[in-house]
């Protein structure tokens, strides 16, 4: 099992959408890359994340980045669907550089590579989400999610 970490705007909806992905073991929502040690106080740099753990033999790291690419728009700064904020920017996150090495070689093979705003950077702090926020449109899914909802559940399992 291998983790990566994405940030796509809200995070409710990125980790709805992540965790029926194939090879998708388990999903938590948090922050990542910003200076605190728990979810108490001010914005401190972080992003809003999805931490990603999955199967390599069964979905590679270029591969998530495809579906990854499904739900975000990456040509946007610091903003996603109505959400604003430099807390709901694109990123792709690990302490594996392997994965930062695919993921912006996915992004190089674009041909709108140059006008792509996905931040690839090493993971260097992450925070779980509290509770509330886990899973949120698993169990409530009539709350918000800038995602339409055929792509977020384009990839879900029959229950």
């Amino acid at each position: 099992m291998e983790e990566i970490y994405f940030a796509g705007g809200c995070l409710w909806g990125v980790q709805e959408f992540i965790r029926h992905l194939p090879g998708v073991i388990h999903t938590e929502a948090g922050r990542a890359n910003g200076t605190a040690s728990d979810t108490a106080g001010e914005y401190d740099g972080y992003s809003e994340c999805v931490r990603t753990q999955f199967d390599p033999s069964q979905v590679s790291v270029t591969q998530l980045m495809g579906y990854f690419f499904e739900i975000i728009d990456p040509y946007s700064v610091n903003k996603q669907g109505i959400d604003v904020g430099e807390k709901y920017r694109t990123g792709v996150y690990s302490v594996n550089p392997q994965h930062l090495e695919q993921a912006a070689e996915f992004i190089a093979a674009r041909e709108d590579a140059d006008k792509i705003m996905v931040e690839i950077l090493p993971l260097t702090n992450f925070v779980k989400s509290d509770e509330e926020h886990q899973d949120r449109l698993t169990l409530h899914p009539g709350d918000y999610c800038h995602i339409p909802l055929d792509l977020l559940h384009k990839y879900r399992k029959a229950d």
